[in-house]
């Protein structure tokens, strides 16, 4: 099992309900919420987490 780097937005300040995201190898993206960070991730394609994340900035 390879230690993924997670991180957070600068925007998320010191609270604890962030969602964290880190690169996967090979490519693509993991999601975990930042309050369990023990519980499985969310894993995405490069593709599927640029549509993601578009979809998010759309509906905001």
């Amino acid at each position: 099992m390879v230690d993924l780097i997670w991180r957070k937005s600068s925007h998320s300040g010191s609270g604890d309900q962030c969602v964290e995201v880190a690169a996967l190898p090979g490519g693509g993206r993991a999601i975990r919420d930042s309050k369990h960070p023990g519980l499985p991730s969310l894993t995405l394609s490069s593709v599927s987490f640029a549509n993601f994340v578009q979809g998010v900035f759309l509906t905001n």
